[in-house]
């Protein structure tokens, strides 16, 4: 094989601090509501596709239809109380910091309350993963460090990560913090570019931490075409015919192929499109396929 035929789709399973987890991870932003039955074929269903890093937020339950905080970590929390055997195949994650009205707190007080909070909503034992949402710019990075620390050390938390840092934020908490940082979920899809440039993914490479994408598929937006590049679109719907294949498949493959391991979080809330959206571990895409989306989706030749 040629470097012109390369496939740079990395469909392997990745590395998260010491735990092993799927190419592609499920996302409960929209798991909401009071239906345990439902969320418990859900979560089942992306468990048997591979997607067993699970992940939460403290927050999810005020979109989608949602009606109070904490309300999607309560219904997975439902599903693992009637399923007690779902928790040791998953990887189960959340994250806490947003507070709406205020909106960001990472101070020890509140990340002690959230994780204890967390916990019982969740009503589980310890979170594998447990990030900061957003950061918190009033709070030294000491403090949010200590406090972390102290959650591992408690054994309410296994591992560290981050979400929506940028680089500078990244260096001042590891400076502090004894943990590693496994992880880095940032917004990232074929519309959604900056991370590219930003030297997010880069310090993912230079560090270690598996880089977690929220809206790889931009809420729908790059399925549907709304609000879309129509040379974006045209270009998806040129490789996923090429692939046979849909335009989702294609767009996950994008990030799946970026050198950092990247994890896509897929966020339906339907068992068959997550089963659809497993395609692209399996399509093809070359370093001129990559870069023909890029151009697509920004609108200009890169020089």
């Amino acid at each position: 094989m040629t470097w012109e035929e390369e496939n740079l789709v990395n469909a392997a399973p990745r590395w998260l601090g010491d735990r092993q987890i799927g190419a592609l991870g499920f996302g409960c932003w929209r798991l909401v509501g009071n239906d345990t039955q439902a969320a418990t074929r859900l979560i089942s269903s992306a468990l048997d596709l591979g997607m067993t890093l699970i992940d939460n937020a403290d927050v999810y339950g005020l979109d989608w239809g949602g009606t109070a905080f904490g309300e999607s970590e309560r219904l997975l929390g439902s599903v693992l109380a009637q399923n007690p055997t779902l928790r040791d195949k998953m990887v189960l994650a959340s994250k806490g910091s947003i507070l709406p009205g205020v909106p960001y707190v990472a101070n020890a007080a509140y990340l002690n309350a959230a994780c204890d909070a967390s916990l019982q909503r969740l009503q589980s034992t310890h979170i594998d993963l447990f990030q900061i949402h957003r950061p918190d710019m009033f709070t030294h990075p000491e403090e949010t460090a200590a406090a972390l620390d102290g959650l591992v050390a408690a054994g309410k938390i296994s591992m560290v990560g981050v979400s929506n840092y940028t680089p500078a934020q990244i260096h001042a908490l590891r400076g502090f913090l004894q943990a590693p940082l496994v992880s880095l979920q940032s917004q990232f899809s074929v519309s959604t570019l900056d991370i590219l440039r930003n030297g997010t993914l880069d310090l993912c490479m230079e560090t270690g931490m598996t880089p977690l994408a929220w809206s790889p598929l931009a809420g729908g937006q790059i399925v549907s075409g709304d609000q879309q590049p129509a040379a974006l679109s045209a270009a998806l719907d040129a490789l996923a015919a090429r692939e046979n294949v849909d335009r989702a498949a294609i767009a996950l493959g994008f990030i799946l192929a970026h050198p950092s391991a990247c994890v896509p979080l897929i966020g339906s809330q339907s068992s068959a499109r997550l089963e659809a959206a497993t395609a692209a571990l399996n399509v093809c895409l070359t370093r001129r396929d990559i870069y023909q989306l890029i151009e697509a989706s920004e609108g200009v030749a890169l020089p």
